[in-house]
């Protein structure tokens, strides 16, 4: 064989080689797409299956959740019409109630002779009555359920708990971190709702009736479910539909305004669906007959714990004793501040890990014989 004749073989084994190549590569191309397609086809169909199939809980879930949010209605939007969205709010909601909170039935405990008991119905009566050696003015319990964690937090002493509102009502929020601060707080979380139109509210414009030290600070439109959440003189839990005409015959020192009411004399509210309220970060607040009062506040909107619903809530409300509990405003705005510290893991609507400024809080003030050095049960906490 010439040397011509070599040549030409080589470059016919190489063109060879070379067909072969791209005919794996176009082979891998084509099953890649293939796997593409089907995947991505399959995706689509569990989508659909999802948003529009036979099941609604899913539906109602998304609706429910992203309705109920300052700022990603739009999730629900996107996919479903008027007509869809109210049907799904009208079949999930927690119904009114026809009656007030009965003050005479809590019997707030006199501190000064409290007997601690030595044994306890059960383990939530025992994490509540059983108190730290070195911190005789609240309690904190770690709280863990499914899809949601977070604090509850008992209180000894209601008469300490006062409402607090941003120093720039009518203007702007605060960060209940500087809320505490600067009411010398022991613990604080956030209360009633605001104003927020068209989702850029700046948390200075409180929702209905709210009274701090039994001054009317404001007193706006609220339509929302639930109505008067607050502490009357004699330091019991009041949740209650009233306006401000009923300020003085029912004694309320501090107050804010939100709902729903959950607990009232003993009985929970009904729940139709799953409450309307979707899953998302909560905050609560609820008193025993004892008048224990229970601070409440829910992590969420993480993938493996997107938060709690109005059942849930109602459930941990109801395990720990209370004997009337209302829904505060969640969301963004759930913070427990311990000592000036936030202890929860708030995220906003973008997956940040903060709050944002709001208008009240509920906070529990320092005894005047309190030093402040509750700095055991914050090392606690960090560890």
């Amino acid at each position: 064989m010439n040397t011509l004749d070599k040549k030409i073989r080589t470059k016919n084994n190489h063109l060879e080689n070379e067909s072969i190549k791209q005919d794996h590569k176009n082979i891998k191309t084509k099953n890649f797409l293939s796997v593409f397609f089907l995947v991505g086809s399959l995706g689509i169909f569990i989508v659909l299956v999802l948003l529009y199939g036979p099941w609604n809980k899913f539906r109602d879930w998304l609706i429910t959740t992203a309705m109920t949010t300052m700022s990603h209605q739009y999730f629900a939007t996107w996919f479903y019409d008027d007509d869809v969205i109210n049907y799904v709010l009208n079949n999930n909601k927690v119904d009114e109630f026809e009656e007030d909170t009965n003050l005479d039935l809590i019997k707030v405990a006199d501190e000064e002779n409290v007997v601690i008991p030595t044994t306890f119905e059960n383990e939530y009566e025992e994490q509540i009555l059983k108190r730290e050696s070195n911190n005789n003015d609240y309690k904190i319990i770690e709280i863990n359920g499914d899809g949601y964690d977070g604090y509850l937090v008992a209180i000894y002493n209601p008469s300490r708990i006062k409402t607090v509102v941003t120093k720039y009502i009518g203007t702007s929020g605060q960060y209940l971190t500087k809320m505490a601060e600067e009411n010398d707080a022991l613990v604080a979380i956030n209360a009633g709702g605001f104003d927020d139109e068209n989702y850029e509210g700046t948390g200075g414009a409180p929702l209905g009736l709210t009274i701090s030290n039994g001054k009317t600070i404001s007193d706006r439109a609220y339509n929302g479910p639930g109505g008067i959440i607050g502490f009357t003189n004699d330091n019991k839990l009041l949740c209650a539909r009233c306006d401000s005409s009923k300020i003085s015959s029912l004694g309320i020192r501090d107050a804010v305004t939100f709902g729903p009411f959950l607990i009232v004399n003993g009985e929970k509210a009904k729940v139709s669906g799953n409450g309307g309220w979707g899953t998302a970060p909560r905050t609560a607040i609820g008193q025993r007959k004892d008048g224990i009062v229970l601070f409440l506040v829910i992590n969420g909107r993480t993938v493996t714990k997107p938060g709690a619903t109005m059942n849930d809530i109602i459930e941990i409300m109801e395990n720990y004793g209370a004997y009337n509990a209302c829904n505060l405003d969640g969301g963004t705005s759930s913070a427990l501040v311990v000592n000036n510290t936030i202890v929860n893991d708030p995220i906003d609507s973008k997956g940040n890990h903060r709050t944002r400024p709001i208008s009240t809080a509920f906070i529990l003030q320092k005894d005047s014989k309190d030093n402040g050095d509750n700095s055991v049960v914050k090392d606690k906490l960090d560890n």
